[in-house]
């Protein structure tokens, strides 16, 4: 999807920029669009130089004014005042230099795209795991009657129509441009996936949410936020947002129960849980697990009913109440949302299920990645397994290295058999992370093969039909990153493949 340069006419620098920054009379000119990329900047935008997690917009300044950026907004510290009359002089455009303008962006661009949110319902989902699925699952749902807009870890867009992107919460430009586009293609509804990143980095501070969705907290991100209780109070903000009017709120998670009792005055608390005697407005129970899907009963305020579906494990069945608790509060009658969450497709890379005939064992492709993940999706797999339970995994290099103990702990006591192989190493030594994880293994003696595509290969030729053969870590990734390459790599087609019977 092509990505909106504007809603509105052009707009005088002074208007956009009214109660954010006092400019100099002869500073103000016509802005025809904004950009905080100097390499995409065009003739008449206003170039947004912000600082980054590595460098600052500063030193692509004079790339943006030869591209043809009619003025800069620059952020500067609170203790430091530049001479901005210096600054045009230098480079001949004017330069306003805002504090704290990072977390001002959002704003900005959504005036300058007439604030698409306030025109749209819109809910965003965060979680350390579930985002994906859920947000999928439920523009699935909404999808049925009009266009929905996506915007996540599998791309941006219609649902049905995504292209990728290189983050789960793109940068506060693209996402008031990208709101825009769903506008104009039709849609009046839109879901995000929201990150702890996109929350700490102001990415979304001037989006108006509708509805805001709580998954779980597990480990994640800690080499970002530091510990569990930063992690925790950046994905708090979702539910601190201006306008927000529902919270629909994981009550089997522990951090979830600590949100639903403190949410700000007058958003309207919506919790959900496997538990049919349970506390939770919307309750699931009875569950009831197969190679062929799930089965559970549901009971709501707005009523009772039974939610089948194709998808595998215990957390889908949550996440599906969770997509049932959006629907439910966007005057989607039960019924109705029942069957069509009955028809949702497995996600990409998510519990995506090969196999399981007589003369195969299934084989499931997941993107767990986490500790909590991994254990989830290895128990989930449990309920689901007649023999033997494979896990196939790695960690990622340049990332939270706790977490690898931690995974192989969980392996060693969900798995019967285990093969540690390479994920994406990037720049780290491979051979150190796989010692990382079998650190928290014990006695468990697992089988190494760095190769990916030789321990998958090894897995599903080894394993019986009965078994079942976990994949992780990966998910819909297509690639692999080592060292400073990107090998085309995907487990789906490897795993695919070797179904068929090829080499």
């Amino acid at each position: 999807m092509m990505v909106a340069r504007q809603m509105t006419d052009a707009w005088r620098l002074s208007d956009l920029l009214q109660g954010i920054a006092v400019l100099p009379p002869a500073a103000d000119r016509k802005i025809l669009g904004l950009n905080i990329d100097s390499r995409k900047v065009r003739a008449g935008d206003l170039f947004i130089a912000c600082t980054g997690t590595k460098t600052h917009g500063r030193e692509y300044i004079s790339q943006a004014v030869q591209n043809g950026a009619q003025a800069v907004l620059l952020e500067r510290a609170a203790d430091v005042v530049p001479d901005e009359a210096a600054l045009q002089a230098h480079y001949g455009v004017p330069v306003i230099t805002v504090v704290g303008l990072g977390r001002l962006v959002s704003t900005i661009a959504g005036r300058f795209y007439g604030h698409p949110s306030l025109q749209m319902t819109l809910v965003g989902v965060t979680g350390t795991n579930g985002k994906t699925s859920c947000s999928q699952f439920i523009a699935q749902a909404l999808s049925h009657d009009e266009p929905c807009g996506v915007i996540g870890t599998l791309g941006n867009g219609l649902f049905g129509q995504l292209a990728e992107t290189g983050h789960t919460t793109p940068d506060p430009v693209t996402l008031q441009a990208l709101l825009v586009d769903f506008y104009r293609a039709g849609a009046r509804q839109a879901v995000m996936e929201v990150s702890s990143h996109g929350l700490e980095q102001g990415r979304v501070a001037g989006l108006a949410f509708d509805v805001a969705v709580f998954t779980n907290l597990s480990r994640e991100h800690l080499d970002y936020h530091g510990n569990m209780a930063a992690y925790g109070r950046a994905k708090r903000a979702l539910f601190e947002m201006p306008g927000l009017q529902y919270a629909v709120i994981n009550h089997d998670d522990a951090y979830g129960r600590e949100l639903l009792a403190s949410l700000p005055v007058g958003v309207k608390a919506i919790s959900y849980g496997l538990d049919l005697a349970g506390r939770a407005m919307i309750r699931g129970g009875e569950l009831r697990l197969s190679r062929q899907g799930l089965a559970m009963k549901v009971a709501t305020p707005w009523g009772e009913g039974l939610l089948r579906s194709t998808l595998l494990g215990r957390f889908n069945a949550s996440n599906l109440l969770a997509a049932l608790a959006v629907l439910l509060v966007l005057d989607i009658p039960l019924t109705q949302a029942l069957q069509r969450l009955s028809g949702v497709r497995t996600v990409p890379g998510r519990m995506e299920a090969y196999g399981g005939d007589q003369h195969h064992p299934l084989v499931v492709v997941d993107y767990a990645h986490t500790p909590d993940a991994l254990q989830q999706v290895l128990l989930a797999l449990r309920e689901h397994c007649k023999g033997e339970l494979w896990c196939v995994f790695g960690c990622g290099g340049n990332r939270d290295k706790g977490k690898r103990p931690q995974m192989g702990e969980i392996a060693a006591r969900c798995a019967d058999r285990i093969i540690i192989t390479d994920d994406n190493p990037r720049h780290e030594d491979a051979d150190g992370i796989v010692a990382d994880i079998l650190a928290g293994m014990g006695e468990f003696k697992p089988a190494v093969i760095r190769d990916r595509a030789a321990a998958i290969r090894q897995a599903v030729s080894a394993a019986r039909p009965e078994d079942v053969v976990l994949i992780a870590g990966k998910g819909h990734e297509d690639y692999q990153l080592v060292g400073d390459s990107k090998l085309a790599f995907s487990d789906s087609a490897q795993v695919q493949a070797l179904l068929r019977g090829e080499p």
